[in-house]
């Protein structure tokens, strides 16, 4: 990890939201940044297409091909990198991290479990690392139908995936139970402040 891809400057700190899809870890992480001008969010890279309209490059994600992504791991351009499903890629740019840093802010990131261990692991303890748990399979099974946008493989995928990552909470700093959106919103908010005025 030398040369121009290493992340110049010590930097700010890094709060990482990790959950299974579905546990409400995205309207937490948009709350904090609503909520707090010192955060930036750190934007993933991924090979997956776009959905629908809204999304956009550089906004909900830097899109990538297989083929650009492949050589960004090849030039060791990111602090983590996996391949979520079969050829599918979701990676954190160096850059994007230098980025928020230059801004003099601290990095917040909403990724998966293992990417949020991954940069636990890189960032020690620059980073608070919490883990957004949902009440049961039940409960998210029913927060994925609600949205309407998995087909019937697709959602039993994910609720596969969600129990194989609910056994990795105990790797957090913090399990956040997320039962009551107000109250969950209010912790996460008093969590941000406890980390970012430690010394």
């Amino acid at each position: 990890m030398a040369g121009s891809s290493e992340i110049r400057t010590s930097g700010g700190k890094a709060i990482i939201f990790s959950a299974p899809s579905g546990s409400g870890k995205t309207t937490i992480v948009q709350h904090l940044l609503k909520n707090n001008s010192d955060l930036g969010f750190s934007i993933s890279a991924a090979t997956r297409d776009k959905r629908g309209r809204t999304e956009q490059n550089g906004k909900d994600y830097y899109f990538l091909s297989p083929e650009e992504f492949k050589k960004k791991i090849d030039r060791d351009e990111f602090v983590e990198w996996e391949e979520v499903y079969a050829g599918n890629f979701y990676g954190t740019l160096k850059s994007e991290i230098q980025r928020i840093w230059d801004e003099g802010k601290n990095v917040i990131f909403d990724v998966d479990v293992k990417g949020g261990l991954n940069l636990k692991k890189y960032f020690g303890d620059k980073a608070l690392a919490i883990f957004v748990k949902v009440p049961s399979v039940e409960v998210l099974k029913q927060r994925l139908n609600d949205r309407g946008t998995e087909t019937e493989e697709a959602l039993s995928r994910r609720l596969f995936k969600a129990s194989f990552e609910m056994s990795f909470q105990k790797d957090f700093d913090v399990v956040l139970l997320n039962e009551n959106l107000e109250k969950s919103l209010a912790e996460a908010q008093r969590l941000y402040d406890a980390f970012k005025n430690k010394i």
